[in-house]
């Protein structure tokens, strides 16, 4: 149990109740029993509950001791901050969940969380690429250097697939079947889904195995599909910076991998993709989560109109 404490552990703070650690320790363990999650939303749940902790420190107070005004008051100074109404709706959700597990393991009488109603949130749409924009992207690495190569297989997978970004550098080449041409993907809470890679995404990664991976590898043992020039599996800090290296010399802004993820699911649906088939390809355990890239092809239509119709 020791390495899923520290999956969702960072170092001790000087300001967090040694009790409150105990705590945490003890939730996100329990969480990964339960759901499985993954090392960094344990991380982000424990992040977000030792900043409550810390402001209650001075107070005298330990988690578990907190009550309904004490909740309210720490929201409040979050407001003061000026927190962004995502990052309190996102905090909310974690003391939540927090309360809720205290109160089923008999650790406290009352949640004192019930009635606290998170922000409401202004919709706002993912920000996409055109399809002429990921062609521009998707034409910059140099193939014929190991590294470019590589990045190049991954970009097309990214886009051929709509993987997260933890679920791309997660591959291994047991999840992958050049021969059916389909990746297994194991997503958020351990669900396992099938995606299609396509023509482009299928030739890149042979390619890639052929020609690149071999030499990057340096004859280390690894069953991760995309490797460093170290033969390291790629992290997910690496591959962020690959991707704006890459979007920097296409001369496109704002563009990260989870940008590729929206692209394809726009791309998709722009194309008659039915919603259910999204979003069993995008890994959404609800599909109202899927529906907002209708609102994106949707405002893709009106820019068309206003631009192209003589009553635009």
């Amino acid at each position: 149990m020791a390495s899923v404490r520290k999956a969702g552990h960072s170092s001790t703070s000087s300001t967090t109740d040694s009790r409150d650690e105990r705590v945490l320790d003890e939730f996100c363990d329990g969480l990964w029993m339960e759901d499985g999650l993954s090392r960094n939303t344990l991380q982000s749940y424990r992040r977000d509950l030792r900043q409550l902790a810390a402001w209650l420190n001075p107070r005298h107070k330990t988690l578990i001791e907190a009550d309904h005004g004490h909740l309210l008051a720490y929201i409040a100074s979050r407001f003061d901050q000026r927190a962004k109404p995502s990052s309190t709706r996102r905090l909310l959700s974690s003391l939540k969940r927090f309360f809720r597990f205290s109160l089923r393991a008999g650790k406290i009488e009352v949640d004192p969380s019930l009635r606290i109603v998170a922000p409401r949130l202004p919709r706002s749409l993912p920000k996409s690429l055109t399809e002429a924009d990921v062609e521009q992207l998707l034409a910059v690495p140099e193939c014929d250097v190991a590294l470019g190569l590589r990045d190049k297989a991954m970009l097309e997978t990214l886009y051929a697939t709509g993987l997260r970004v933890s679920e791309l550098i997660g591959l291994t080449h047991s999840e992958v079947s050049l021969d059916m041409s389909v990746v297994r993907v194991t997503g958020k809470g351990g669900k396992e889904r099938l995606v299609p890679l396509g023509e482009e995404a299928h030739s890149w990664i042979r390619r890639y195995l052929a020609e690149a991976r071999p030499g990057l590898a340096r004859g280390r043992l690894s069953n991760a599909l995309f490797v460093t020039n170290r033969g390291r599996p790629m992290t997910r800090q690496a591959f962020w910076y690959v991707v704006k290296r890459y979007a920097r010399l296409s001369g496109l802004r704002s563009v990260s991998p989870h940008t590729l993820r929206h692209a394809f699911a726009t791309h998709l649906i722009n194309h008659g993709a039915d919603l259910r088939v999204v979003q069993l390809l995008l890994g959404h355990a609800d599909i109202s989560t899927t529906q907002i890239y209708t609102h994106v092809a949707r405002e893709r239509l009106k820019q068309l109109h206003a631009v192209h119709h003589p009553r635009g």
